[in-house]
């Protein structure tokens, strides 16, 4: 279901590429508007083939199916990081535009940042602007599309000839009902704060971005900033509690070989090591720095409450991972 929600908004960026590059047809080469439908084909190909595939175990023509899986590990690889490089280029492009003149910024592009982009284009229509504005908003999905599809053909990969025990092979179907109490109130819980974070967020950018005075700038940091130490303090009670409930849980921890289960722990590890870093230096910087405010403070505070969440946090999904069935 994942991997579905991120195909399509994948597919979107890709009509929002077409579109765009579309409209400069006669100064780009034609690579760049068959790329993108190209990319699409490989992810409903992808998708359809996860889909219909991914619980397979398979035990004839082992050699062929790994390297065929290894290629599109590779694949998303290479997707994800041209995703994220394409990314990272438009956003220096941006502020490189919004900080110099047309003149100057047009002549950097002549003399040395000429590169594959269409910056050097003229987009001077509406439509051309939506779907420039829409295919840029899009990125985060298609990288997290190819890393969700990178995580489930390594599991393949893995699955590949593999004979899992009968002993420890539990199949439990989860009973769901929403509305039973505790059940709902994490739910309301969480659509809450998913709604509330949005609001945030979109408030902060808008009052960033557009306001030129220091105050409402000074408003919006702090504003961002309680919000997102206050939920950060809850999810650190939350995965605290979590934990203390398992020393109270009688069931034993799960040993057995699981690929599904290593590749989540290495991940999840992997993935808040960036955060330990962003935190690291984000407190080395507040420290250094002079005068120190309240934003300052507030800074500091919600750095070194993202190193605990992230800590607590791991702590209970890694030993939820481990729990036997019920």
């Amino acid at each position: 279901g994942g991997l579905i929600l991120f195909a399509i908004f994948s597919l979107v960026m890709d009509v929002f590429k077409i579109g765009y590059y579309s409209s400069f047809y006669s100064c780009l080469s034609a690579i760049k508007i068959i790329y993108p439908i190209v990319q699409a084909i490989f992810v409903i190909v992808q998708t359809y083939f996860l889909w219909v595939s991914a619980k397979d175990c398979i035990h004839v023509h082992l050699n062929v199916t790994r390297c065929g899986l290894m290629l599109t590990l590779t694949t998303n690889l290479a997707v994800w990081m041209s995703a994220v490089t394409d990314e990272s280029v438009h956003k220096a492009h941006s502020k490189l535009k919004k900080n110099m003149t047309e003149e100057i910024f047009r002549w950097l592009l002549k003399v040395g940042m000429r590169s594959s982009s269409a910056d050097e284009c003229n987009c001077n229509s509406q439509i051309c602007q939506i779907f420039k504005n829409g295919y840029f908003w899009l990125y985060p999905f298609n990288i997290e599309y190819s890393l969700f599809a990178s995580a489930m053909v390594y599991v393949m990969w893995k699955n590949v000839g593999r004979f899992i025990d009968h002993h420890s092979h539990h199949i439990q179907r989860l009973k769901f009902r929403l509305f039973r109490r505790t059940f709902f109130v994490g739910i309301m819980l969480g659509l809450i704060i998913l709604v509330s974070g949005l609001g945030v967020l979109i408030l902060y950018e808008v009052q960033v971005n557009s306001s030129t005075e220091s105050s409402k700038k000074s408003q919006a940091l702090t504003m961002y900033y309680i919000f997102n130490i206050v939920c950060l303090s809850l999810m650190s009670l939350v995965c605290i509690g979590g934990s203390v409930i398992y020393r109270f849980d009688k069931r034993d921890m799960d040993r057995h070989k699981n690929p599904t289960r290593t590749l989540d722990v290495a991940l999840l590890m992997g993935a808040a090591l960036g955060q330990y870093a962003i935190s690291y230096y984000s407190i080395v910087a507040i420290v250094a720095s002079t005068p120190r405010d309240t934003i300052s403070a507030l800074n500091l505070t919600y750095a070194l409450l993202m190193i605990a969440q992230h800590t607590f946090q791991n702590v209970f999904i890694i030993e939820g991972l481990h729990r036997q069935p019920p």
